[in-house]
């Protein structure tokens, strides 16, 4: 195989998110959501022995040593930044590196809807970006900070697992943490944080109880919070966050969330008719109706106060598509394959508007 300089140095010339490598198969990069094979020779494991000896930094060497994977950045010189993630398969190391673009793309440039606008410029509590993985969360929040940088004067402190988007002070002061570099963990960087007296902290991932804690705290004393969750839906969020706890637990931490969270930002990335993808995003506010149903433990009523909520600026997945393939961006047939309801979205698709969402709520 050539170098891997002038590997990712080839990805990034073809636009690939990913460039994953494995033993026994040459690079594979994934462009457009399409895995493409190269013309690179297959790798063998003293290939992939020696890039992991070369690209594996030493404050993970010992983490990789005991647990097999772990994830790090990497900036190639002249290239672009990498967030990389090595684990063995077969006793092997294998590798997933993403692209970091370096320009913080503007909300219009991502083709998120107008009201992150206005959800930046939230005040106090939390705001989560929210999908599944490889969803552009990540991407979502950068735009996020960076439209605050651009906009408001803010202490900004960052605590991420790797740094992936480097911010330069606009309006706003920045520090950005590596958990592993600067702070041992998540948790210590949130132990701490209160004392850098920031306006704003950015957490990479919410991963466990004792992060959401800190972060419900550090609500609830006038700060904003931003960060990611692994959810399919917005209206699923608020049970991911309440299974982070016991059950004893969960009726206190929900009460803390129907005042402290005000938005939830979750998103798909949809192959769109020109190349490429753009963003379905379903959008979930803290509206009275949301508010209303958090408090009454009323969660499965969440997504119908989300369809209901469109003059307040909320949308789900099905009305975000229908939108998206009316206006020409994306095709029927993708728009139906990423739906949360495809029989409903074909049904509106026709014309056929069914009002099942004001029944639930009024049930």
């Amino acid at each position: 195989m050539s170098s891997l300089r002038e590997l990712l140095t080839a990805a990034v010339a073809q636009g690939a998110a990913d460039v994953h490598l494995k033993l026994g198969q040459p690079p594979i990069f994934r462009v457009h959501g399409e895995l493409v094979a190269q013309t690179f020779q297959a790798l063998t494991a003293a290939q992939l022995e020696a890039i992991a000896q070369d690209l594996i930094p030493s404050h993970v060497r010992q983490q990789y040593a005991t647990h097999h994977e772990t994830d790090f950045s990497h900036q190639e010189e002249g290239v672009g930044r990498f967030r990389a993630t090595v684990f063995n398969t077969q006793m092997v190391p294998a590798f997933a590196l993403r692209y970091v673009k370096t320009t913080i793309p503007s909300f219009a440039e991502l083709g998120l809807p107008p009201i992150l606008q206005q959800i930046a410029h939230t005040q106090r509590g939390i705001v989560l970006a929210a999908g599944t993985t490889g969803s552009g969360k990540s991407t979502t929040l950068a735009a996020l900070v960076e439209c605050i940088n651009q906009t408001r004067k803010r202490r900004i402190i960052t605590i991420e697992d790797p740094v992936e988007f480097l911010f330069t002070d606009a309006r706003s002061v920045i520090s950005q943490r590596e958990v592993g570099l600067d702070t041992p963990s998540f948790n210590d960087g949130l132990r701490h944080v209160l004392r850098q007296d920031p306006d704003i902290i950015m957490i990479g991932e919410m991963r466990d109880a004792e992060s959401f804690s800190a972060a419900l705290q550090a609500s609830e004393t006038g700060h904003l919070i931003f960060s990611t969750l692994h959810t399919d839906t917005a209206g699923q969020s608020v049970s991911r966050i309440l299974n982070f706890f016991p059950p004893d637990q969960r009726d206190q931490v929900r009460m803390s969330l129907t005042t402290n969270l005000q938005a939830v930002i979750c998103q798909r990335l949809v192959p769109a008719n020109k190349g490429g993808v753009v963003p379905a995003v379903e959008i979930m506010l803290s509206t009275p109706t949301v508010r209303k149903m958090m408090e009454k433990n009323a969660l499965e009523k969440l997504p119908a106060a989300i369809e209901t909520g469109g003059e307040d600026g909320m949308q789900t997945f099905n009305q975000a598509l229908y939108a998206l393939i009316k206006a020409g961006v994306v095709s029927e047939q993708n728009g139906l394959q990423y739906a949360s309801n495809p029989e409903a979205l074909k049904m509106n698709l026709k014309g056929i508007f069914l009002d099942e969402a004001r029944r639930i709520l009024s049930a």
